[in-house]
């Protein structure tokens, strides 16, 4: 797939834009498009935020996570009972970030799924079970248009990066399988929009509302850091130099800096 450059310049305003005020609350942008506004294809749109979500939870998982197990953090299931002291595990952090975008006005849709889950909720269904069984077996994504919702969607591959993950599976005592192993393809997150195309501005209120749910995933941990009685120190520090975990501000500051290159880098490649 190519777009124009006139596209490519078109998002690289949005970016930009995105970037600097995606902190202000996110509202449903005027979608009234004008004869010089670009028209976005909806696979773009859905792989630039697909790779975006890649880094937040890679970071997430590998950073905080990962590096926090090792410095004495706790992560659980029941992260957010009242007697449990511990954050989200990675496929809990996705699930604070969907329930932020699907409060956003921002018609976008996320969804993690997998064919050998531990939650029957996440098992798929549907159109989605055979397009996962052809993710299964070539490892790619897929795209194609929903009859039954109506929307546009594309199908992720969830791969287990991390030891933590493969261990949290294998050892749940709810997981129907128990011999998963690193690269393994776990589950697919899926995206959704009701339209084939978006204007620039709607583009910019999915980005908007996307790296919001982000935001949101980890300031509930943070929120939950406070109930702690042993809470680690909140600021520029990270789990790897210690019992420490980043602010907010430190957290996203991170994540951007990994997510805008490639972002940009995949719309001019589109050109190319």
């Amino acid at each position: 797939m190519r777009i124009s450059t006139v596209h490519v310049i078109a998002l690289l305003l949005i970016l930009l834009i995105v970037y600097t005020f995606v902190t202000a609350p996110s509202q449903l942008a005027d979608t009234r498009s004008s004869s010089t506004e670009a028209m976005i294809p909806i696979q773009l749109v859905l792989d630039t935020i697909a790779a975006e979500n890649d880094t937040v939870r890679t970071l997430y998982t590998r950073s905080i996570v990962g590096a926090g197990l090792k410095a004495g953090l706790r992560f659980d299931e029941k992260w957010k009972d009242d007697d449990v002291q511990a954050g989200p595990l990675p496929a809990l952090f996705l699930r604070e970030a969907a329930n932020s975008i699907e409060m956003n006005p921002v018609p976008i849709g996320l969804f993690l799924g997998s064919h050998q889950p531990i939650a029957s909720s996440n098992r798929f269904s549907g159109v989605q079970s055979p397009y996962f069984a052809k993710i299964l077996n070539h490892r790619r994504a897929e795209h194609f248009y929903d009859e039954g919702s109506r929307r546009w969607t594309a199908m992720f591959p969830d791969f287990a990066s991390v030891a933590a993950c493969v261990n949290c599976h294998n050892e749940h005592p709810d997981s129907p399988k128990k011999d998963w192993v690193l690269n393994d393809v776990m589950g697919a997150t899926t995206w959704s929009y009701p339209r084939k195309q978006v204007t620039s501005s709607e583009f910019m209120a999915i980005l908007a509302a996307v790296r919001s749910g982000f935001r949101d995933a980890y300031r509930s941990y943070l929120e939950e850091i406070e109930t702690f009685d042993e809470k680690p120190q909140e600021g520029s520090r990270w789990p790897g130099d210690g019992f420490a975990v980043p602010d907010e501000e430190t957290f996203m500051a991170e994540f951007e800096r990994q997510a805008s290159p490639a972002t940009v880098n995949r719309l001019i490649e589109q050109q190319q």
